[in-house]
């Protein structure tokens, strides 16, 4: 939890719930998406974002008791600052028919073991990792962004039954992806 808000983000929160009502989400539910459509100024994101409030309380309660974040790429990683985060995208290594970034994940997995919330901003092969292995994640925050399997991996996301947080989009990123998580860390 953070001690103290700054002005500028207060009257950017004011902007924000001048222009759109999210008073009928539950709390952890309006925590993520006003803090996503606050990090990328797109209120699209109000309509783009499937979240569930079970799956937040989950993820919110794992984090709470310690639960490891394990993040696909150092920009997420940068976005989170209130919490360590394992990415071990710099040392990945492409194998195997395996892409560099679901190499990262498995390795972040052997250092982790089940129970890590997982927040991906940047690589649908990564994402599409979480989905397809058995990672048994506390939370999956999947917003990664691109015209190449991005939506497809998040449509996988929400197929799979994982507690998740997604959009139905494109649209996603390392900035959105770690405000996601933060709405929960600011809890």
């Amino acid at each position: 939890m953070r001690e103290s808000v700054h002005p500028i983000e207060q009257e950017s929160f004011a902007i924000l719930r001048s222009r759109v009502d999210l008073g009928r989400l539950p709390a952890l539910s309006r925590a993520v998406v006003e803090r996503v459509v606050h990090s990328s100024a797109d209120l699209d994101y109000v309509d783009d974002l499937v979240v569930d409030e079970a799956d937040l309380q989950r993820g919110l309660d794992a984090l709470r008791a310690g639960a490891p974040v394990v993040v696909d790429v150092q920009m997420v990683a940068a976005g989170i600052t209130t919490v360590d985060t394992v990415c071990h995208i710099r040392t990945a290594q492409a194998r195997d028919g395996v892409t560099r970034s679901a190499a990262a994940i498995r390795d972040a997995f052997a250092e982790v073991g089940p129970g890590a919330v997982y927040v991906v901003g940047c690589a649908p092969t990564a994402l599409f990792e979480i989905v397809e292995g058995d990672y048994q994640p506390a939370l999956v925050i999947g917003l990664p962004v691109g015209f190449v399997g991005a939506a497809e991996s998040k449509a996988a996301l929400r197929a799979s039954g994982l507690p998740a947080v997604s959009n139905i989009s494109e649209k996603g990123g390392s900035a959105v992806a770690a405000a996601a998580l933060n709405a929960l860390l600011y809890r």
